[in-house]
């Protein structure tokens, strides 16, 4: 559905509905501006939007999200969206744009998808740029001692280009130049976007980016980008880049979008400042944490709601009928209901949350499967709400808002940790992998064995964030549903000092993707007037 000629609010109107005056805001046109007044005193209460473990076209996470958030506005509640920014490589590629779609959908959609208000092409030159700085440093004489080949922050690009995962750089035969290699992650991998996720303010920003790891010397001795005094010039690229953004739905529906990490290699949730201003200015914020709840939901829990001091009053799951029969061998829903049943059981039993499940409803779909559906949720005492964003938009919600309301009416409960700050990294990391997907065993790979007992001494206390692929609650793809008695592999540690976290990556995740054998941008068109169609 092509929402170009949607009639949407100038976003002054927007920031009305927030109590926010023209001087808090910075207009980026005249639909999208930056807030620049942030005051944090949460009053609202705060719903997650997750999912089981999807498809490779998602499974409507964003979709659920802003239906539900234009219910709740239908329903005379005061709420507002924060959501992740869209990253120009899954636009391109398999998923398309991240704005939502048919009648639930962020505006302006085409903007958002494309260069927003550069928030991610800042962070890509913040990354760069240090990465630049680093090998000057090393040409110009290298005063630190800086090991070439334990370099170990790497540049970035918004994009998805398999090609860049491992290259050669210096290859000109100038004096000094030092030939190594290299590689780009995608800018949502970057430690510099968590680095903006995660942080309170501008000082806060420029404190975790000068603590970022960058490599270490001949010595065997940490080198941090405050040592080559990148501090400042990487802040200053940043400077308006971690002020959220505000934009709406196709319906008026305030939206703070900020910040973009994914859930597979990041830690796949928008930013605090986003979560927290929405928190300050609206009765309900929702927001949603990437892929599924063993990913962005987990993250949410344990990284960010940890850091932010966060306390859910609700969580929805996200599935729809396609998912079921996707984890099942036999195309059955009641096969595939154990992928989400696993999910309903940690949400529960490991965060001590109250779950909702909500189906996305597609047209296709028989109302015998959603009935199914409904029956197994009931059997396990959950509340299980059919919705259509997509056709309907927020009326396609009303049932599921109310739902919600009902939720969040009560206490929240206290919310629990997967693992504890002072536990080590190997007992964080069994602790998610055990609990959360529900391996038998880990396998480190030698790699990974040599840097553990480094990393419980420089970094004790970090959390611990996992890379693996979306499609399984193991490491491997192709073990569908909720797998019994495997085996997780760690290939890798990486410590993010600035972000404040240690990344294990697992199986054969990369953080760079790849395009498809069709992409998404070969059915874009663009007319002699500018217009976009198919993004």
């Amino acid at each position: 559905m092509n929402n170009q000629n949607a009639e949407i609010l100038n976003i002054s109107k927007i920031a009305q509905k927030l109590n926010l005056t023209e001087d808090d805001i910075d207009l980026y046109g005249k639909y999208m501006a930056k807030i620049n007044k942030i005051n944090f005193s949460p009053r609202g209460k705060l719903i997650l939007v997750t999912s089981i473990n999807p498809t490779p076209s998602g499974e409507g996470k964003t979709t659920v999200s802003i239906g539900l958030a234009d219910a709740l506005s239908l329903l005379g509640k005061k709420a507002v969206l924060a959501l992740r920014e869209p990253s120009l490589g899954p636009v391109f590629g398999i998923k398309g744009g991240a704005t939502g779609g048919g009648k639930a959908t962020i505006e302006p959609s085409d903007n958002i998808n494309l260069h927003f208000t550069g928030d991610f092409h800042a962070i890509t030159s913040a990354n760069n740029l240090l990465c630049a700085l680093i090998d000057n440093h090393i040409f110009q004489g290298n005063e630190l001692n800086i090991n070439p080949e334990k370099i170990v922050f790497h540049r970035c690009l918004d994009v998805n280009d398999r090609a860049l995962r491992e290259i050669t750089i210096n290859e000109e035969p100038l004096k000094r130049n030092v030939v190594r290699k290299e590689k780009f992650d995608i800018t949502a991998a970057s430690e510099i976007m968590a680095i903006l996720c995660l942080s309170s303010s501008l000082e806060d920003l420029k404190n975790r980016l000068e603590n970022i790891l960058v490599a270490y010397n001949y010595d065997n001795k940490p080198i941090f980008a405050k040592d080559i005094h990148a501090q400042d010039a990487i802040t200053i690229l940043l400077k308006d880049a971690i002020k959220p953004n505000l934009v709406q739905t196709l319906k008026g529906t305030p939206a703070i979008v900020h910040g973009g990490p994914f859930a597979n290699i990041a830690h796949g949730c928008n930013s605090i400042i986003a979560t927290l201003t929405a928190l300050s200015l609206g009765d309900y914020c929702i927001t949603e944490a990437g892929f599924g709840a063993d990913l962005g939901g987990e993250k949410f829990f344990d990284l960010k709601c940890r850091l932010a001091n966060l306390n859910p009053n609700a969580v929805v799951i996200v599935a729809t009928v396609k998912a079921f029969k996707n984890h099942s061998e036999n195309k059955k829903i009641n096969e595939g209901f154990a992928n989400l049943q696993k999910h309903i059981e940690n949400i529960k039993n490991v965060f001590n949350k109250e779950v909702i499940v909500a189906v996305n409803k597609f047209p296709d779909d028989k109302q015998d499967e959603f009935d199914e559906i409904k029956n197994l949720c009931q059997n396990l005492g959950i509340s299980c709400l059919e919705c259509s964003p997509f056709l309907q938009g927020g009326e396609g919600c009303i049932e599921l808002a109310k739902e919600v309301l009902k939720l969040t009416s009560k206490k929240p409960s206290k919310l629990e940790f997967c693992y504890n700050l002072e536990d080590s990294l190997e007992e964080k990391i069994e602790k998610i992998v055990k609990k959360i997907y529900g391996a038998s065993n880990i396998e480190y790979y030698p790699s990974a064995q040599a840097k553990i007992a480094l990393l419980n001494e420089i970094a004790p206390h970090y959390p611990v964030i996992i890379a693996k692929t979306q499609y399984s609650l193991s490491d491997d793809m192709k073990l569908i549903g909720c797998p019994q008695n495997f085996t997780f592999h760690i290939k890798d540690l990486e410590l993010k000092n600035g972000a404040g976290f240690i990344v294990a990556i697992a199986g054969n995740i990369s953080l760079m993707p790849g395009l498809g054998k069709n992409p998404n941008s070969e059915q874009m068109k663009i007319d002699d007037k500018g217009k976009i169609f198919g993004l």
